[in-house]
This record gives structure tokens, sequence and C-alpha cells, in this order.
């Protein structure tokens, strides 16, 4: 079977059991996830999904979210949107209204719950970031190859041109936040390039704010959000006062002008202070306290994940790579899934009974060694309950262990932002050579493995527990005969949970 072919068939696999083509209103995806939006939440069967051999696990947010891994979900998802299109209108008018009668108020419920002023403001963040992580990802890969390369005197001919292809991408990243943040506030997205664009033109070192000169550059990330945000405000406002007949002249030339003599005169002289500041807090505080540091990071990373905060980390780190070069603070945040593998480990020596759960925890394994954590999260250690606070442990134990380290002159980080796990080595970098940061990240997911297994094995179960889920959940749903004259077998037991 060729590729195109076993794509189709996991897309084809996974539309009947969403309810249809006609059960779905978006379709879009992420680093690991395919995204739906779905107008009847009821008819998706949600135990045959996750027994797909493709699926790794479902969530639920604004959308409904299939975990289907890195680089299959970008394969998946055009299969997928064809399929949906090729069946669109396929199914009777009436069901179609009944599906979009029924699902309005599912969907409804839904955003009310999750639409609170700060969570939809970090899903915005997080739409205008995410999709910049492969650039930053290859980018980076390159970077940390080129840097192996001149550390080791090899090819010097090609170095230059290596370095140049990884630099390229971080030079004008100012230009790609500013798109993305006015196409994700509603504004003209070529208008909040332009307007960004102005922070990374080299002609703003002629310029004198607060008697200090501008640097290229200045502001960062930082200053490119907020100057196409002002944009879009500025856009908005000549849309509603300037003639219609002279829209087309006038709007574009106010926005940029005034949002980018605001960004000149202001922007770029606060963000670059504010972008300074988190640069020298994150060094300060690994250097003054980075056990501790390390070990609130690594232990509250999880319990972020699941609140959607962990969003505004985003632009952190993001200026933190522009600022050094690499972001000290997700190698840090990445001991959470070595936590979380040690307890699913755990987990399955504690209930050799349960067939299902650990047929789960094998598959989901070898993601989670690589940094896709949500089979493991959503399908393991959630459900159960305390497994995942002792998972929190273990990502603690890891963090701390980096985070002393850090203390200890040895700073460790990643020059992009996305893979966790072992799929962080390639993009890790430091300040005391390539091998010494191998060698303390590999420590601390060694130490992550360790603490969240310990954690789990002694501590992650009460009896009740063992009790309840060390089961076969196969063999407990099947009524046992009933000898002749005995009493009659339940005819629906009551399933065990798992």
């Amino acid at each position: 079977m060729s590729t195109d072919d076993k794509n189709r068939a996991i897309a084809a696999a996974i539309l009947p059991l969403v309810g249809g083509a006609g059960n779905i209103d978006s379709v879009a995806h992420c680093m690991t996830r395919l995204r739906l939006g779905l107008r009847d939440r009821s008819l998706v069967q949600d135990e045959a999904l996750k027994a797909l051999p493709s699926v790794m696990g479902v969530v639920e947010d604004d959308t409904y979210q299939i975990v289907l891994g890195p680089g299959t979900v970008a394969r998946v998802t055009p299969a997928f949107e064809a399929l949906v299109a090729e069946g669109a209108g396929a199914e009777p008018a009436r069901s179609a209204q009944e599906l979009a009668d029924k699902g309005a108020a599912l969907k409804a419920a839904r955003k009310a719950k999750n639409a609170t002023p700060f969570k939809l403001f970090l899903r915005k963040i997080a739409n205008i970031f995410v999709p910049l992580i492969p650039a930053l990802i290859g980018c980076g890969i390159i970077a940390g190859l080129n840097g192996l390369l001149v550390n080791l005197g090899w090819l010097p001919g090609v170095t230059p041109a290596l370095a140049a292809v990884a630099s390229g991408f971080m030079a004008l990243i100012a230009v790609f936040v500013g798109y993305n943040t006015a196409k994700e506030f509603g504004g003209t997205p070529i208008l909040g390039g332009a307007v960004a664009a102005i922070i990374v033109y080299a002609g703003v070192a002629k310029i004198e704010v607060f008697g200090q000169a501008l640097s290229p550059g200045q502001g960062g990330v930082l200053g490119a959000l907020g100057a196409a945000v002002l944009a879009v405000y500025v856009e908005k406002w000549c849309r509603r006062w300037v003639p219609e007949s002279l829209d087309v002249l006038v709007t574009p030339t106010l926005t940029v002008l005034v949002s980018g003599l605001v960004t000149v005169f202001g922007l770029m002289f606060l963000a670059g202070e504010v972008s300074q500041a988190i640069g020298d807090v994150a060094d300060w505080l690994l250097a003054n306290a980075g056990a501790g540091a390390g070990f609130l990071l690594g232990g509250l990373f999880l319990p972020l994940v699941m609140l959607g905060l962990h969003q505004a980390l985003i632009p952190i780190h993001t200026t933190l790579i522009e600022q050094q070069g690499y972001t000290v603070l997700l190698p840090i945040l990445a001991m959470a899934g070595a936590g979380q593998v040690g307890a699913a480990m755990a987990v399955y020596l504690k209930l050799p009974r349960n067939g299902s759960l650990r047929r789960t925890i094998k598959s989901a394994l070898p993601t989670g060694f690589l940094g896709v954590g949500e089979p493991l999260i959503y399908g393991v250690s959630l459900p159960l309950g305390r497994p995942f606070v002792t998972a929190c442990v273990g990502g603690a134990f890891g963090g701390g262990f980096v985070g002393l380290f850090s203390m200890l002159g040895d700073k460790v980080g990643s020059t992009a932002i996305g893979p966790s796990g072992w799929a962080l080595f390639p993009l890790l970098d430091g300040n005391k050579g390539l091998g010494s940061t191998i060698a303390i990240y590999a420590g601390g997911l060694l130490v992550g493995y360790l603490a969240g297994f310990v954690a789990t094995y002694f501590w992650g179960f009460s009896r009740a527990m063992i009790e309840e889920f060390d089961v076969d959940p196969e063999a407990a749903a099947t009524p046992e005969p009933v000898a002749a004259g005995g009493p009659a077998a339940d005819p629906d037991p009551e399933p065990v949970k798992v």
C-alpha cells in the first residue's frame, strides 16, 4: 500500500466514527492532533475511535482532537478533508438540519464553558505562534548541525551557507508574527506583517528614542505582536470612518503610518525592555534558584497543559531563542513527559491483569519516549487519578536535576520549541559544549523516568484502586455460566472502568 493510500485509509476509518461528513464543521491540525469542529458530539464513537491502531488518544476542548502523532497528522488531514468534501452533500437535508440544530446547542455549551477571556486570549497567542513551529524546528536542527561542523572544523566552505539557512527565518520571524497576529485579530495580515517589518529594518539604527539609538530587531516578537495588534485596531477604525471611495487608498496608508510611528517611537523601546527583562529573570532564576525553579516548573507543567495555560509560555520561549539562541525553559518543562513515561511503566507492572490498559501503555510508550504525551495522559494516568499526580512528581525531580546544573553554570537549552523527550536531542544547545549539554539532559530524563516510576509504584495506588483496576475488563464484562437450578446470571453486568 502506498503512503497516500495508507493516509486515506486512516482518514476513511476515522470519518464514520466521528459521525460522517455531515457532522464535520471544520478540519484543522496542529503538531500531533487532528482538530475537528463537530455539529453533534453524541454521534462520535469514542471507544471505537480509540481502538483504531493509528489513533493514540482523543482530547476534547473547543474542538474534538484526535491524537495521530507528529508527521502522520500532517499527511492524514488533507486526505480527511478530501473525504469530508466528497461526502458533504450525501446526507438528506432533513438529517443535516437535525444535526445542525442538535449540534448548535452542544457547541454553544462547550464554547461557553471554555470561552473565558483569558483562555480565548491564550488561544489566540497559540494560533499566532504554533504555525511557526515547523520552521523553528527545521532551522534549529540545521543550526545545531552547523555548530557541530564548526566545532569539528569540518566543511569550512559549507558552514557559512548552513548558518545563512539556519538564521534567515529567525532574522525575519517578527514579520511572520506580525502577519499571523493581524490575521488572528481580524485585520489584514499583510498590513500586520508590513508594520512588524519595521522592527527588523536596518534603517531604524539611525533613529534615537529616549536618547538611545534603536537597533534592528529591538523588541523582537513581542514588539511585532504589539505593533500588529495596534495595526488591526487602526485599520478597523479606518474602516468605520473612511468613505468607501477612499478606503483602498486611505486605510492602508493610515494603518501603516500611525501604527508604524507608534512602533518606532514607543513599542520597540518598551518591548525591548520587556524582552531584556524576560532574559534577565530567566538567567537569574536558574543561576540562583535553579534546582527549586526546575522542580516547580517540571512538576507543574502537566497541570498547566491540562488547563491550557502553557500557551502563555510560547512568546517567552521565542523571545529567549531570539536573545540567547536557545530557550533554557523547554528542557526543564520536557521533564514532565519523562515523569509521565515512568508513571506509565509503574502502572503496567501494578496492574498485571488489566490487559486492556497494558495494551494501551505498550502502544503509547514509544511515542511517550519521543515526547508525545497525550496518549499516556488521557489514556492512562489522568483517568486513574493518583498516577497523574505521581507523574508530576517525576517531572519535578527531572526538572530539579536540570535546574541544579544551571545553578552550577551548565545551561541546557533548546534552539526551537515543539519537540520534547528524545526528539529534543537534535535541538539541544548550551554554554559548556554539546557533550555536556546532552549528558545533563539525558540525566534529567533518567531521573524523571525513575522518580515517576518509584512515586507511582509505591504511592500511586490505594488498595481500593488495585481491587478496582487490576482485573481483566473483557472477562469481567462476560457473565459466568450458571449451574442448573442456580440463580440467573445478570444479563447486563456493570462494566469495569479502565
